[in-house]
């Protein structure tokens, strides 16, 4: 199981020497994405005295708690830390979808809520209409009762005109007659028995011939109440009906209002389309120069890489052959004139810090080939891998991948230079021999190859190359600076277009909404006026009408008050006629 260790080292007494070596466990490695704290526990570890005190380190122990490996923890904990930031960012685009989501779920219910309120507003008004047109239904039939009581009436008054008439054509006739006999009186003529009673019964059937008009001026009156009533009645809604007509000019003013709005903010939309085209445009062509420079820098790098590699397959050819010369050579005189002590000091420098070199390059060796292990172990996992669990995998792989690469290349270099302190070693130790009395086969100079004017030449073209990746590393970091910054101003542009699309939108809507609502209102405000008018109109003729039967009974009123005067002066008339007044008191 792997632990994470921190490197604990006692200092040792004066009598006991060096101190002894322990690890502090920290955590454990649960799964491949798990750690948890361990309780505090000491394990010896004298593989790890060539670490610092306090040094973090990965130590694997087997079940019986004895150490298996160790390594430093540094460049491990990178990678768990760049997972974990990885991870956070998921986590944080995650949330973000999830609170757009919710700002989206939210608008739509916010809308839902606001049409279902509109629905009910709407029936509501519809139902109040339907009870409205009932009402005015009823005053319809309530004025029908009126007009055909008010043609009855008509009728009647004009039944009674035309008795009344008959009435005056006969006291006319009478009239004449009488003026005859009023004659023929001044010619000394009287009225025998038999004419006083005719007289005097033609007088009385004129009397009651008089038709009374209070009946029919009552029944006028409660027809003119009737009508001013229905009249009242309808005032209500007519003032409704203007009111609603000033709600409609309203809603067709915000009707405008809002259709401007909606024209402006849709030419502001398309400018800003057209801003983003362009400036998506400028970045493809970034892009295009990017890639093409990006290029250019792997070319450039791969000659570097040649370079390298031609130069390390010359130090290792130095290196293994003794027939090349290369590097730092001893100076034999130098050797040969120093004491025999400092150059024996010399040669156990130098092979102490040769087997430091060497205990080094086995380390890191022996990190190499624990990461090549992990990497066959993640390729392993990742044919295995379920979609969900590809992708990190893949960036896990491609980390290790350019750990691996780095710690190849930073290791080659190593070698050579440990080879090179190896012949430089072997010249030291071959000239001590040599003064210590041993015999020692020494090389001939003349026969070897000088490979340094190359390396210096290889050397001065990677320079070069080093030079030119440099500026181009710089122009690509301008660029993709530039380039992140364009696309961060797009994807802003963008997110603020999205915004103005669901802002028109719902604009849009509203404007839909208004229209559809205005439309609704116009033709209700007509449907009640047409209901409302026809019988405005059927009241305002009614009105007329039993106006003409006020006037007309107005008239025969005063008809009828002439024929009683006139019957009053025939009686007296006769009295004078007549040889027997007591036929005229009967």
């Amino acid at each position: 199981m792997l632990y994470l260790a921190e490197v604990q080292k006692q200092k040792g007494g004066l009598l006991s020497g060096s101190g002894k070596t322990e690890l502090k466990l920290l955590a454990c490695q649960r799964t491949d994405q798990n750690w948890s704290t361990v309780s505090e526990e000491v394990i010896a570890a004298e593989d790890a005295s060539k670490l610092n005190d306090g040094a973090l380190v990965l130590v694997e122990l087997n079940p019986n708690r004895q150490v298996q490996r160790i390594q430093e923890a540094g460049r491990p904990l990178v990678n768990i830390l760049q997972n974990f930031s990885r991870q956070l960012e998921k986590f944080k685009l995650k949330e973000d979808e999830i609170d757009q989501w919710k700002q989206s779920l939210t608008f739509q219910a916010q809308e839902l809520n606001r049409r279902e309120m509109d629905m009910e507003v709407r029936s509501e008004q519809l139902q109040n209409m339907e009870e409205e047109l009932q009402q005015l239904e009823q005053q319809k039939q309530e004025v029908d009762t009126s007009r055909q009581e008010i043609e009855r009436l008509k009728t009647e008054v004009e039944r009674n005109r035309l008795e009344l008439e008959g009435a005056w054509e006969h006291l006319r006739g009478e009239q004449r007659r009488l003026e005859e006999r009023q004659a023929d009186f001044k010619q000394g003529t009287v009225l025998d028995e038999e004419q006083s009673r005719v007289m005097s019964e033609l007088l009385d059937r004129l009397s009651n011939r008089v038709a009374p008009t209070e009946t029919v001026r009552e029944h006028l009156n409660l027809a003119f109440e009737l009508v001013e009533k229905q009249q009242a009645t309808l005032n209500p809604h007519w003032q409704k009906l203007e009111e609603q007509k000033t709600a409609i000019a309203q809603q067709q003013e915000e009707v405008e209002r809002l259709s401007q709005t909606f024209s402006d903010r849709q030419n502001a939309l398309q400018e800003a389309q057209n801003t983003l085209v362009q400036q998506t445009a400028q970045l493809q062509i970034n892009k295009a120069d990017l890639t093409s420079k990006q290029e250019y820098a792997r070319i450039i790098k791969e000659q570097l890489r040649n370079a390298e590699e031609l130069y390390q397959q010359i130090h290792s050819l130095a290196a293994t052959s003794s027939d090349v010369v290369l590097g730092q050579q001893a100076n034999v005189e130098a050797l040969d004139k120093m004491s025999l002590e400092e150059l024996q000091k010399i040669v156990q420098d130098l092979q102490h810090k040769l087997e430091i070199d060497a205990s080094f390059v086995h380390d890191q060796e022996q990190e190499l080939k624990y990461k090549q292990e992990a990497i066959e172990e993640l390729q392993n996992k990742l044919s295995q891998a379920s979609d969900q669990d590809h992708i990190n995998l893949e960036l896990e792989l491609t980390d290790e991948k350019d750990l691996y690469q780095m710690l190849n290349s930073s290791l080659v270099g190593q070698r050579r230079n440990m080879l090179q302190h190896q012949k430089f070693l072997k010249q030291h130790q071959a000239v001590l021999l040599r003064r210590q009395g041993h015999t020692v086969v020494e090389e001939e100079d003349g026969n070897k190859v000088n490979l340094e004017p190359v390396l210096l030449q290889i050397e001065t073209q990677r320079q070069q190359y080093s030079q030119e990746i440099q500026k181009l590393e710089r122009e690509i970091d301008q660029i993709r600076s530039g380039v992140e910054l364009n696309q961060g101003m797009i994807d802003n542009q963008t997110h603020d277009l999205d915004e103005k699309r669901r802002e028109l939108k719902a604009i849009e809507e509203n404007l839909l909404s208004l229209r559809r609502t205005t439309a609704e209102c116009c033709g209700r405000v007509n449907l009640y006026q047409e209901a409302l008018q026809p019988i405005q109109d059927s009241l305002d003729g009614l009105r007329q009408k039993l106006q003409g039967i006020a006037e007309s009974l107005d008239k025969f009123q005063e008809t009828g008050d002439h024929q009683v005067q006139a019957i009053a002066q025939l009686r007296h008339t006769l009295q004078g006629l007549m040889p027997q007044p007591e036929l005229l008191a009967s």
